[in-house]
């Protein structure tokens, strides 16, 4: 926890540096809790926001823009064509009324442990040994931030320019009639891009990819492991009295309202809810800052949830096979995320606001989606 260099640390960070700034300015303050995120966004691309707001919001999309959910698919929208997503997760952090979960809090705090922590490992050893184990642990905490760089670099480079690049060709032949929307040149390979400007017809072709595209969305997760009689191994073994099994990625145990999101664009998470996700990325992350505890039904201790909750200091269960089915919005849960276990303690309730009973943080860790793109080709 709190290891430096992470780069989808570091925008959450700024991204809560730009809540607190804005929160001091009543104008945007108020703009932000009364309209709409895509109200907001319609008015950030006409200039309209409240000056503060205005500025602090570019600035962040000038570094951050091109991120976005599902943020590998360069078929996805980007945070800097559509803030929608950003600017409903500021609006949900000025509801966060505990000061001391904050980002920065948090990541301090995450220092304050791992440094202890380091501390005491060095005080079971002794002589040269102790002195390579500082520099190893130095060397592992400097460096364990830095496991997110290559993607978020790759993606800086490739992602916005790409899709600069290639948004105008699909706008010419959505006017020459081959295309039915300008998005679609990204169902196309090279080789069909280059044919549709010959003057091929696509709009067949990019219809039956979207259908295929639009039901594996729909698939909620993929079996790690298969019986040899075609069990999934993982739902075998899910029950757990009337609960759910999962790993455990983050210690610590909450119990709280559950809310299951299927998507962060537009989502909304009282402060204290227990997140219920198929999986997420780090267009998830804004959220985590309110959530009371994390299940997950994809991933594993290194996936980005695990990691995530883990650095916020929130209880979190991965791999559990049918979360997202089985748990309801509304229904009273409580995770333990040392035991890796989901116990359901209640049906849904009309109002869902958590009240978050028993939280144990504990400081040391435990041992949206593809589209077919010209990658393709």
């Amino acid at each position: 926890r709190g290891a430096p260099h992470n780069p989808t640390t570091e925008m959450d960070l700024a991204l809560w540096a730009l809540c607190t700034d804005v929160r001091d300015d009543a104008d945007s303050r108020e703009t932000l809790i009364r309209r709409t995120p895509a109200e907001l966004a319609a008015a950030y691309r006409r200039g309209t926001l409240p000056p503060r707001l205005q500025s602090g919001l570019k600035s962040f999309l000038a570094r951050y823009g091109f991120r976005s959910i599902g943020e590998i698919d360069i078929g996805v929208e980007r945070w800097s064509e559509n803030p929608e997503h950003i600017l409903g997760a500021l609006a949900n952090y000025l509801r966060l009324g505990d000061d001391a979960l904050a980002p920065d809090a948090q990541f301090a705090k995450g220092q304050r442990e791992a440094e202890a922590m380091i501390a005491s490992l060095l005080t079971r050893v002794h002589g040269p040994r102790r002195a390579i184990l500082r520099v190893v642990l130095g060397r592992v905490r400097a460096l364990i931030g830095d496991r997110e760089a290559p993607k978020f670099h790759i993606i800086r480079l490739l992602a916005t320019p790409s899709r600069e690049l290639l948004k105008p060709v699909g706008r010419d032949l959505v006017a020459r009639g081959r295309l039915s929307d300008e998005d679609d040149i990204f169902f196309l390979t090279l080789p069909e891009a280059r044919r549709a400007a010959g003057g091929e017809d696509m709009r067949k072709l990019v219809a039956a990819r979207r259908d295929a595209f639009d039901r594996e969305r729909a698939r909620r997760r993929i079996p790690r492991l298969l019986l040899s009689d075609g069990t999934d191994a993982e739902a075998a073994l899910v029950s757990v009295g009337e609960g759910l099994r999962g790993s455990p990625a983050s210690p610590g145990v909450v119990s709280g309202i559950a809310r299951v999101i299927l998507s962060p664009a537009g989502a909304r998470l009282e402060p204290g809810e227990i997140l219920v996700a198929p999986s997420t990325d780090p267009g998830w992350t804004p959220l985590f800052l309110t959530a009371g505890a994390l299940v997950m039904e994809m991933g594993g201790m290194m996936s980005h949830g695990a990691v995530v909750a883990r650095e916020y200091g929130i209880p979190a269960v991965v791999g559990v096979a049918g979360a997202t089915e089985q748990i309801m919005t509304g229904q009273r849960v409580t995770v333990d995320g040392s035991a890796g276990t989901v116990v359901l303690e209640a049906g849904p309730k009309e109002e869902a606001q958590a009240v978050v009973t028993s939280t144990t943080k504990l400081g040391a860790s435990p041992p949206p989606e593809p589209k077919a793109n010209l990658a393709d080709g």
